[in-house]
This record gives structure tokens, sequence and C-alpha cells, in this order.
């Protein structure tokens, strides 16, 4: 699997995974608003077609104007929400918060719950982030996780793990790449990929 990107993902979902309680509980909920035209289709549709034009090309435009703008990085680091809404992105009322990357620390991002997940800036997750396999092993071996996708973390650089919730959102700021000095942020947001923002890979290189 390789979601567009330029390496495999070896942690695929479960096979045996079904629709889980609360998955259930929302189609039937769903489809009984629509009934008692709570709101029509046609109103439903806007949304998803509103939902759908989140994507990870929202956090690269955050991360790119981190790493172009200092003042900004450091209210991004302080305020997430209120950074994200400088640049148009409005999260909602989910807490976020942002993990800077450094060369002494590495983050990572799991919900070993679910699948929480900053959607507001990355969209929809990927499936192996939903999978238990996933929400497992990236608590117990994260290194090796990490090595899984491609992505060598030298000996001296700590590995953090972070736990999303319901009411609590992470991205990561990575490191920018060595050689992308002096590139204008749309050609900066273009090295940011959405697993370096959940902490799974690093940016590419320019």
């Amino acid at each position: 699997m390789h979601d567009g990107h330029d390496h495999a993902h070896p942690l695929r979902p479960d096979r045996d995974e079904h629709p889980g309680y609360y998955q259930v509980m929302a189609t039937a909920l769903r489809e009984l608003l629509l009934e008692k035209n709570v709101f029509t289709a046609e109103e439903l549709r806007r949304q998803m077609e509103k939902m759908d034009e989140r994507g990870p090309h929202l956090g690269a435009r955050v991360v790119a104007r981190a790493w172009a703008d200092a003042a900004f990085k450091t209210r991004l680091l302080a305020d997430g929400p209120a950074a994200c809404r400088e640049l148009g992105v409005d999260i909602g009322p989910t807490r976020l918060v942002v993990l800077e990357n450094r060369p002494e620390l590495h983050n990572l991002v799991v919900c070993t719950l679910c699948s929480c997940y900053p959607r507001a800036l990355l969209g929809l997750p990927p499936d192996w982030y939903k999978s238990v396999n996933y929400r497992r092993r990236a608590v117990r071996e994260p290194r090796a996780v990490l090595e899984e996708f491609g992505t060598r973390i030298p000996d001296g650089t700590a590995v953090r793990v972070h736990d999303s919730t319901a009411e609590l959102r992470y991205i990561v700021l990575p490191m920018r790449p060595a050689g992308a000095e002096g590139l204008d942020e749309a050609a900066l947001a273009a090295l940011v990929t959405r697993d370096a923002m959940i902490g799974v890979a690093l940016p590419k290189a320019p």
C-alpha cells in the first residue's frame, strides 16, 4: 500500500476488523435524521463536500509557514488553533498541540483507542493509522514501526509517542530538511507529506 507516497506502508489494516459499535450507531442516526427531515440529503452532501476539501495540503501550508517565519512558529507552538486561523484554517473546538521535532527528539502520533486525528488539517486518516496493528505497536516498539516505514531515527535521538484523544489532537512539526534554505512557502509545502506530520516519515528532500 503506497497511498501516493514514495515508500511502502507495511502496517496494513487488520483483515478481520468490522464496523464498530459507534460506526453502526452513527449510520443509524444519520438515516433517522434524514427520515425525520432534520436535514436533507442535499445538505448532507454539501457538508461532506466541505469535509472532503480538507487534506494534508492544509497542514503542509502550516508547516511551511512555520519553517519560513520564526514568529509564526512561536505562535503555532504556543497556540496551534489560533495560528492555524491566521492562515484561514479553522480546526473548530478541538484542542490541537503542535509537536516540534528537534535533533534530539522525534515525535510520533497514534490513537490507541480508535482513530482520533487532526482531520481539519490532514483530512481522513489512512487505513494503517486506524489499524490495531499500528495502534498497539507504535506504543510498544516505535523505532521498529518507524523503520518499517523506512524512517531510521539516530540512536541519540529520543522517540516520544503521543496518544490522541477525542478532545486532544496532535500534529508534528518536522524539521526543515537540509538544502531547503531560500525556498518560498509553496516550494517548502511541497516537501511536507501527511506521514511527516504524523511522525512516521521525514519531509522530502528538496
